[in-house]
């Protein structure tokens, strides 16, 4: 179906204020982009309570919020937001999606400030998030009643982080991942699919856009082709847990999405993929900006209720 209408409005907006292009630009100058549009998207719901945590890394700390909602969690959602490991940010757009998740899968959501690149690139955004998961592991009791299953979830390059998060799990023994929720997420790093070359698809995330990303994230071409930063690559994804796996119509990251679903299920993995029509990369995000968000975020609210309400913390996962 055609690009939605108000993401073309959005757009000629954008097209009007004029400003460079992404890949024209500097990392602190385009952060200033997420302040604009976290004040697009307003304030997000109340929810019980909210914690503020610092933890640890490796060289540094990065921070974390834990978001309650007034019911009973029947899970634990760890978040892992998008941005191309360069932008994105747990106070702005982000604390809405998180809230509203809480809210919506009464579920118990630990957002994941990790440390950005270029300032810290790759492996740093995975070694804080694994470090956050490990806690989120370690102090499951005190955010949930105990069995309720542990959900990672993210978009975009979060997608990303969270998809690696099960692989590091799986290898690593522990955390045991119930669930894997990915959000139009970064894969592979081949730039040249059907879906990042199409003209159609060159919008609020366009190939030079990513390529600017990858660049700041991961210098070495070469590099790039490990797992751990192209999990598409992986030598195996048995055993890796059941995926919800959304992608975008309009988005070049679209055919390396799909590509993932097939393989996590050639691989024996329990695979739901949709797509949302008419939608381009970073709706789900955009809260009180496209409907797509509210559309986008309720499609998975119903996909983790409806994995929540069937689980069973005794059940052995077998693949």
């Amino acid at each position: 179906m055609p690009l939605e209408p108000s993401s073309l409005a959005l757009l000629a907006e954008l097209a009007e204020a004029g400003g460079p292009a992404l890949h024209e630009s500097t990392p602190a100058i385009a952060r200033l982009g997420d302040m604009i549009a976290a004040g697009l998207s307003g304030a997000g719901p109340e929810v019980d309570s909210v914690r503020n945590l610092e933890l640890d890394g490796k060289g540094g700390t990065f921070r974390t919020r834990v978001l309650r909602p007034s019911d009973p969690p029947q899970a634990i959602i760890v978040y892992f937001h998008g941005g191309g490991w360069v932008l994105g940010d747990i106070d702005l757009q982000y604390d809405h999606v998180g809230r509203r998740l809480a809210n919506e899968t009464r579920s118990t959501v630990v957002l994941v400030n990790y440390r950005k690149a270029p300032e810290y690139p790759f492996p740093t955004a995975l070694e804080d998030s694994y470090t956050a998961l490990c806690w989120v592991a370690d102090h499951a009791t005190e955010l949930a009643p105990e069995g309720v299953p542990l959900i990672v979830a993210g978009d975009s390059a979060g997608g990303n982080i969270a998809a690696v998060m099960t692989h590091w799990a799986r290898d690593k023994a522990g955390p045991r991942i119930d669930q894997q929720v990915l959000v139009y997420p970064v894969t592979d790093c081949a730039t040249d699919t059907e879906s990042y070359l199409a003209p159609e698809n060159q919008l609020m995330l366009d190939r030079d856009s990513m390529l600017w990303f990858w660049g700041h994230y991961l210098p070495d071409e070469a590099a790039r082709t490990h797992p751990d930063a192209s999990p598409l690559r992986a030598e195996s994804l048995a055993g890796l847990p059941p995926a919800l796996v959304y992608v975008a119509e309009y988005d070049p990251l679209r055919d390396e999405g799909v590509a993932y679903a097939h393989a996590l299920r050639a691989s024996g993995v329990p695979v739901t993929l949709r797509e949302a029509e008419g939608q381009m990369h970073a709706f789900f995000q955009m809260a009180g900006v496209l409907p797509g968000h509210e559309e986008g975020l309720r499609l998975v609210a119903d996909h983790i209720n409806d994995f929540a309400s069937s689980y069973d913390s005794k059940e052995i996962r077998r693949v």
